[in-house]
Order: C-alpha cells, then structure tokens, then sequence
C-alpha cells in the first residue's frame, strides 16, 4: 500500500561516483518515481551517478563537509542535520557511511542499513574494530545484504540478531539484457571470441590480473574493458607491456548495457573482493558464461553448470578458464543458457522493487517473494 504522503528518505553514501550501490539506488527511485521523497549525501561529494536518475524524481543532493578521520567530531553536526531534516527513514550505505548510523542512536530515526561489501582493506578479513562498532550501533537497525556470504558474516562476526538482517538480492531489467543490439562487435580489435567485463577500474577490481591472464591465452581473442576510473592509465600500460594492447578496448563508461554484453562471447570477473556483482548478473541475463574469482556469492550465483569456471584469486586460474571456454563454442552457449534461466528465475528486479518498497514503507518483510509481488501488483 503506498503511503498518504510521499516518505522523505535520507540515503547516505561515502561516494555517489558510478558503482553497485549507486546504480541499485538510481534503478530503485526511477521505478518508484515521487513515491519517495529523496535526499541524497555523497560524503566525498562525488555525484556522477546522478546521470541515471530520472528527470522527474523529487531528489535532492545534500552538501556536507565531514572532518576525516574525526568520527567523533562528526557526530555533533550530523545530529543536528538530522533533526532539521526529520526523513521518515535514514538509509545509511556501508562503512563509509557509518557516522550517521552511530548519529542516529541519538536521533532516534527509523534506520535501515546496507551492506553491500567490503573495500580492499578488509578483502580478507574483517578488521576487529569496525566489527565491533557494526555490532554496537546496528543491533535494532534493519540491515540488509545482498549476499548469503554477508549474511554469513553479519551473524557470525557482526553477531547481529537474525531478526533484524534482510537478505535481499540484487535484481535487473531481464528484458533489456537480454535484447541483442549492434555497432559494437566491429569496434573491437582482433579476432576470435570477445571476452569482455564492466567494473569500475579501481585496484580491488583486480584488472591487472586480467589482462594478464588474457595474455596467457593462446589464439586470436580479443579483451573488451568498459567502464572508467582512476586505474585505466595503468591498466593501458600494462596491455603495452604484454603486447596485447592491439586486442584490448577500453570503451569508458557504457550506457547500452544490453548491446555492449551481446557483443561478448565470454563475461570475466577478476576481483579481490565481491560480493553479489551486479555485472555478473547482468552478464547470466545476456546468456553469457562467466569466468571469474571466487570471491562472494559468485560461485553461488551462476548456473550449477558454470561453478567450475569459478576459480582461486589468480592469474593462471582465470587463464584456464577463459582457455577451456575461448576453445568450446557449445559449451559457451550451453553455459550462457543455463545462467540466462537463472537469472529469469532468481534475479528479476520486479522482486527487488517489491522487497524495497516494502522495506521503505516500514514492512518487516516475512513474505515470500511470490507475495510480495502479489501485494505490490495489488
């Protein structure tokens, strides 16, 4: 049932540059339109996500000047912050967004949390004290996760109470994904099969671990890497140095997602760390075979069939995979279309608008999807 009035929803990010996170919001508030009210802080008062948020949302963008490394000298003015805004709800995005969580164990607002992962510094482990202060200041928060590893994590070194954690997984446009579109396929170099990945080029995406192991390949095959970031002069270096860089494109930032993955052959992931990447579901949805690092769910997200291609945090694992599926046109194909019915059966963004629009309307969620999406049709 929607609300009389529009709910104000204060989210907060660390950063809101083009990410998971961000690109899960821009999905979830262009479905719900003016349902919502929404204001957004950017800590680091990066907005570029702002791009995928349609025109007509009554969003606002907040400006803040956080002291870093002063947690406690935040606190005050978030407070206050807080009681001017009165939001219905404050949405708080994973650590780096923390400070307002602990504020608002003096403020009082409804809370919900969202863990998506972690950044390089806890790729292998959890660091004691953040778990701690997770533990102290989530424990009557909703906190959702959209991976049964952070779930895992959140009972196990959190130990937050089951009651209050909500496994939601990410979900995306089927139909767009699965829409062939054309004009790429013949900008890329070489010949051979395409491998391809989308991610943010940032060190914990591992993409020197790609190139590398695309170097490795023998035979004609070509590597598309879409996406921008702070780690692209490097990673540009490093295809010179392999003496692949006449096969390897980097297109930048992509909006056509579904023409983009239909130009590939094979989808790779060469993370550090993950948890439930939204590439690879849409990669599942294209009907692409995966190759990537077992880090999160990924293992876990793929079809039964392409669990094999889901290997250790190194280059000569990754190679292999991408070898055995480079050589077998039939197994691609067989392999894309077991993830292709996957994704229609487990990933469809129809479950995710109703589980957050429950969530965001104050319901606590103990529904199965199938009726919360009788409800939300209703």
């Amino acid at each position: 049932m929607t609300p009389a009035r529009p709910l104000t929803l204060l989210s907060v990010f660390s950063t809101f540059a083009v990410g998971g996170p961000q690109v899960r919001f821009a999905a979830l508030a262009n479905h719900f339109g003016r349902r919502y009210r929404h204001l957004v802080v950017a800590m680091d008062g990066a907005t570029a996500a702002r791009e995928r948020l349609d025109a007509g949302l009554d969003i606002d963008f907040l400006p803040v000047a956080p002291r870093q490394g002063k947690t406690f000298g935040n606190l005050p003015p978030f407070y206050r912050m807080l009681r001017a805004l009165r939001p219905d709800m404050l949405v708080t995005y994973n650590w780096g967004a923390i400070d307002w969580a602990l504020t608002n164990l003096a403020a009082g607002i409804r809370h919900v949390h969202i863990e998506d992962g972690f950044g390089p510094e806890e790729a292998e482990r959890q660091l004691p004290r953040r778990a701690l202060i997770r533990r102290l200041t989530l424990r009557r928060s909703m906190v959702v996760l959209p991976s049964r590893t952070l779930e895992r994590i959140a009972l196990d070194d959190w130990r937050l109470p089951h009651a209050r954690l909500r496994y939601v997984p990410n979900g995306i446009d089927l139909e767009r994904l699965g829409t062939p579109g054309s004009g790429w396929r013949e900008r890329f170099a070489g010949e051979g099969p395409v491998v391809g990945t989308v991610a943010a080029l940032r060190p914990e995406k591992a993409l020197d671990r790609l190139l590398r192991a695309f170097a490795a390949l023998p035979g004609p095959a070509g590597l598309v890497i879409a996406g921008n970031g702070p780690a692209r002069p490097g990673l540009e270096r490093l295809a010179a140095e392999l003496g692949v860089a006449e096969r390897v494109y980097f297109p930048g930032h992509v909006s056509e997602l579904g023409a983009l993955y239909s130009a590939f052959d094979i989808f790779a992931l060469s993370s550090d760390t993950e948890q439930m990447p939204l590439s690879v579901i849409e990669a599942m949805a294209a009907g692409l075979p995966v190759a990537a690092t077992d880090v999160g769910d990924v293992r876990l997200m793929v079809a039964p069939e392409n669990a094999g291609f889901i290997g250790p945090r190194d280059d000569g694992a990754l190679a292999r995979s991408l070898g055995r599926l480079i050589g077998d046109a039939e197994l691609r194909t067989r392999l894309g279309a077991a993830n292709r019915a996957k994704a229609a059966a487990e990933y469809d963004e129809r479950v995710m608008f109703a589980t957050y629009g429950a969530l965001f309307d104050g319901a606590e969620l103990t529904l199965p999807a199938s009726r919360l999406l009788s409800a939300c049709a209703a």
